[in-house]
C-alpha cells in the first residue's frame, strides 16, 4: 500500500471534515469536505484521482496549519495543501507530480519562520534526503538541504515539533529516531541517534499530539523486550520508560536475540534476526542435535519485518523452537537499493534471499532440513509457494497464510481490485513479454511439479479482496493431484474474515493457536 495519508481530517473551525471515499475497486481516490449541520448530498468534492495506479489520503499537520492531500502510486507522489483556516480554500500544490519522484512534507513554524520540511527522493536521493522550503514558495525550486542523502541510511519519516525535528531511519536493518535540535535561526544545532539497549530492535514515534513539547514519547521493542512507551529529553538526551506491555509471567532475562547474516548466491548479505530461549548455545550444538526453528518472510512492497515482541511467540520459544526472520530483498530493511532489487524484474532474489538464510542456519548448526519450518502471508505467501517449489527439501513444514499464489493469472486480469496499481511492484505482464516470462517462471501456482513437498497448512479467506480465495484453493487442488509425497496438507479456508483472518480478538487467538499447534505437531515438538 503507497504511503499516504487515509481517514479524515478537521479543519480549524471544528465543523469542517475532510474525508476519503473509494472507487468500485475500493481505491480511494477522492476527498470530499463536509460541515456539520449540513445535508451529506451537500458535500463538497475537492479532490479527485483518475490515475488508477494512485491512492489519496487526507491529514492534517501537527501544527494545526494545513490539511494536507496526498496522492501517491508505489513509486510517485503529490501533496496538495489547504489552510485549515479557511477550509474552503482550492488546495494549493507543493510539487506537481513527476514519475518516479516521492516526497512528504511536514509543516512547521518556529526558529527559521514558516516552512515545510520536505522528505524526497529527487536528485538520485534514492535513499531520500531531508530538505527544507518556505510556505509562500514550497515548489522544488527552492528546496534547500538539511540532511544529505546516504547510501547506508535509508529516511523513512520527518516529524516536526516546535523546538526540534524527528527523522525516522533505517541503517543496518533497525530502525533508528534521529533528533535534530533547533538554534535560535532554525539551523540544526544538534544531531544525534537515541540510543538503545538491544542489538535488534524496533523502536517508533507514539502519538505526540501536541506541537509545542519538551518532551518526545517514542515506542521501543525487541525480540525479547515486549513494546515499551518512553518519554525522550532531547536536551539531556534521557529515556524514561512510562508503560511496558504487560505480559503475565513473562522473563525477559529468560531469552536472547542476536543477528546473523547469511551470504546470496550473487554474495550479497542477507541479515537475519533470531530470538530463542537461554539454555540453547548460540551455535545449536547441543547434546540433542539442531533445534527446531521457525523461519519468516515477506519481502515485498518495500515492507520491512522488524524484529518485535510477541507474546503468542513464547510458547515457541519456551518449547526450545528458534525463531529467525529473514530480512531479505524486495522489502525495506536496508534501504531503497534492497526493495529496487527484489522487485519487478529481479523479483527472484527474494525467493532465494530466503533459501540463503535457511540453508545458512543449517550450516551453522542451528537447525536441520528435518526441524526447519517457514512461514509467510500475502506476498509473503506467494514467497512460500516460490521455496517451496524451489527447494522443497529445506523445510520440513511451511505455512502459507492468504497467498498470492496465482499471482501472474490475477495480474493479468485488469478487472480485479488493485491489479493496476500492483504493476508499479510486480511488472506488466499483460503488455510486457519479459514480465510475463519472468511471472511465470516463479509463479507457485504454475509450477507445481510432481516432486516431493514439505507439510503445508494454506489459508485463504472468503471475503478476502487483496487475494482472492480461489488462489489458495485451486493452488491446493493442484498440490494433492501433482506432489508425490504423503506429507499433510491442509487447507483452512475462513468464511467469515478478509485479508487480516478472523477480526475478533479471541477469533484471532484460536486461529493463532491452530498455526501454532500445526506447527509443533509438524515439527515433533511434543512438550
Amino acid at each position: 500500500m503507497p504511503d499516504v495519508y487515509y481517514g479524515a481530517a478537521w479543519a480549524n473551525d471544528n465543523a469542517t471534515v475532510f474525508y476519503t471515499r473509494p472507487d468500485d475497486a475500493m481505491r480511494p481516490w477522492q476527498i470530499w469536505r463536509h460541515t456539520l449541520g449540513t445535508r451529506a448530498a451537500d458535500d463538497v468534492l475537492v479532490f479527485q484521482e483518475d490515475d488508477d495506479r494512485f491512492y489519496v489520503g487526507v491529514g492534517r499537520t501537527r501544527s494545526g496549519r494545513f490539511i494536507v492531500i496526498s496522492s501517491a502510486s508505489k513509486v510517485t507522489s503529490e501533496v496538495w495543501l489547504v489552510d485549515a483556516d479557511e477550509p474552503a480554500a482550492v488546495p494549493a500544490i507543493v510539487e506537481p507530480r513527476q514519475q518516479g519522484h516521492e516526497y512528504h512534507v511536514e509543516h512547521h513554524v518556529g526558529p527559521g519562520g514558516d516552512r515545510l520540511f520536505v522528505l524526497s527522493n529527487a536528485d538520485g536521493a534514492e535513499n531520500f534526503a531531508l530538505l527544507s522550503t518556505p510556505v509562500a514558495s514550497p515548489a522544488r525550486a527552492s528546496w534547500t538541504e538539511v540532511l544529505p542523502h546516504r547510501e547506508d541510511v535509508r529516511l523513512d519519516d520527518v516529524d516536526a515539533f516546535a523546538d526540534f525535528i524527528v527523522v525516522s531511519e533505517r541503517a543496518e536493518a533497525v530502525e533508528r529516531l534521529r533528533v535534530l535540535q533547533l538554534g535560535p535561526t532554525g539551523d540544526v544545532a544538534d544531531d544525534h541517534v537515541l540510543a538503545m539497549p538491544d542489538e535488534v530492535y524496533s523502536a517508533w514515534l507514539g502519538g505526540n499530539l501536541e506541537y509545542e513539547t519538551a518532551t518526545l514519547r517514542y515506542q521501543y521493542t525487541s525480540l525479547v523486550m515486549p513494546t515499551s512507551a518512553y518519554d525522550y529529553d532531547p536536551r539531556t538526551r534521557t529515556s524514561t520508560m512510562v508503560k511496558r506491555q504487560p505480559v503475565a509471567g513473562y522473563e525477559p532475562e529468560q531469552y536472547e536475540s542476536r543477528r546473523a547474516w547469511a551470504t546470496a548466491t550473487d554474495g550479497t548479505r542477507i541479515p537475519i534476526s533470531i530470538v530463542y530461549r537461554r539454555g540453547l548455545r548460540g551455535d545449536g550444538q547441543r547434546g540433542d542435535g539442531p533445534s527446531p526453528m521457525l523461519l519468516y518472510g515477506y519481502g515485498s512492497y518495500e515492507v520491512s519485518i522488524d524484529p518485535t515482541f510477541s507474546a503468542a511467540r513464547v510458547s515457541l520459544l519456551d518449547r526450545g523452537v528458534v525463531f529467525a526472520i529473514a530480512h531479505i530483498r524486495g522489502g525495506g530493511e536496508l534501504g531503497r537499493r534492497w526493495y529496487d532489487d527484489g522487485k519487478l524484474l529481479r523479483k527472484t532474489n527474494t525467493f532465494t534471499d530466503f533459501v540463503a538464510c535457511a540453508e545458512h542456519l543449517i550450516d551453522e548448526g542451528w537447525t536441520g532440513p528435518d526441524r526447519l519450518a517457514a512461514r509467510g502471508g500475502s506476498a509473503g505467501g506467494l514467497l512460500m509457494g516460490a521455496v517451496a517449489n524451489l527447494r522443497p527439501d529445506l523445510f520440513r513444514v511451511i505455512v502459507a497464510e492468504v497467498p498470492f499464489v496465482d499471482c501472474l493469472t490475477t495480474i493479468l486480469d485488469e478487472t480485479l481490485p488493485l491489479t493496476i496499481t500492483e504493476w508499479e511492484e510486480w511488472g506488466d505482464p499483460v503488455h510486457d513479454a519479459d514480465v510475463y516470462a519472468l511471472m511465470k517462471s516463479y509463479s507457485p501456482y504454475d509450477n507445481v511439479v510432481a516432486q516431493p513437498y514439505p507439510a503445508l497448512l494454506v489459508t485463504g479467506g472468503l471475503n478476502d479482496p487483496r487475494v482472492q480465495y480461489w488462489e489458495p484453493a485451486k493452488w491446493v487442488a493442484k498440490l494433492r493431484v501433482t506432489k508425490t509425497d504423503d506429507h499433510l496438507l491442509v487447507l483452512k479456508m475462513e468464511m467469515g474474515a478478509g485479508h487480516s483472518g478472523p477480526s475478533g480478538r479471541y477469533d484471532a487467538w484460536n486461529d493463532e493457536a491452530f498455526v501454532l499447534a500445526f506447527l509443533l505437531d509438524q515439527l515433533g515438538v511434543t512438550i
